[in-house]
């Protein structure tokens, strides 16, 4: 229980779900760990359950100049980064001829354009060897309806991980993903859908599932546990998919 003892680490969207059970995780395996969120409010839930065991960081994962910020103060406080998990991101399912500039440009923000620049923020502060591990999706390679421009947002970061991959090993930083399928997290309910809409949405993933259930955050975790550690130092610009199935 101790494959991350004394790492410094930093898990952005920290503060529910999958982020926060990675957190839970990297805890328990004697990591220092550091989240993210939007504001200060939703860091409640995590306070509650951890107190002062984590660093908790108000920082907008969308903000492409917020993360030089960011990297600065996580200096002050670890000095530098063993191991960073990009899992902040945006699912806005929605028909394309719902899709405006707007939404187009705040999923590219979010999922794209925050996580690259913060890698190239924190550079100076990763250690030798360090590890990132980027939170893709299934959706990258599946034709889904009303996935289309979130799809091809967790393309561009499959497509970050193989190219940085490349260009960081010389510096002993590890660049690795996961792609999730349907994970049973609060993002759901995020989606504006109605109680009804969302009970039927929530059936119809299921039957498509090959195990006939969602994922659970803490299956993700643990794939992000073994990315982050030594034992898969031989992991390099790979991608490891837990969909239960649902690519095939």
């Amino acid at each position: 229980m101790n494959r991350l003892n004394g790492k410094r680490t930093l898990i952005t969207g920290g503060s529910s779900g999958i982020g926060l059970e990675t957190a839970r995780q990297f805890l328990a395996e004697g990591a220092r760990v550091a989240i993210t969120a939007r504001d200060s409010d939703a860091f409640q839930s995590a306070r509650q359950e951890f107190g002062d065991r984590l660093l908790y960081l108000v920082s907008d994962a969308a903000d492409a100049s917020a993360q030089q910020s960011l990297s600065e103060r996580l200096k002050q406080e670890f000095g530098t980064i063993d191991v960073l998990f990009v899992n902040a991101g945006i699912a806005d399912l929605k028909p394309i001829e719902q899709c405006d500039e707007a939404v187009f440009d705040r999923t590219f923000h979010l999922n794209v354009r925050g996580p690259f620049f913060l890698i190239r923020a924190l550079l100076p502060i990763f250690s030798n060897p360090a590890s990132i591990v980027l939170n893709a999706s299934i959706n990258a390679h599946i034709g889904m309806p009303n996935t289309s421009f979130y799809g091809a947002s967790k393309a561009a970061l499959l497509s970050l991980c193989r190219t940085l991959s490349a260009e960081l090993i010389p510096r002993g930083i590890r660049v690795n993903a996961i792609s999730p399928g349907p994970i049973a997290t609060p993002l759901y309910s995020k989606l504006g859908l109605s109680p009804a809409d969302l009970k039927l949405t929530s059936e119809t993933l299921q039957n498509q599932i090959p195990v006939k259930r969602f994922g659970k955050p803490s299956e993700i975790a643990s794939a992000v546990v073994f990315l982050a550690s030594g034992e898969s130092a031989f992991t390099v610009g790979s991608e490891l998919i837990i969909d239960g199935g649902l690519g095939l």
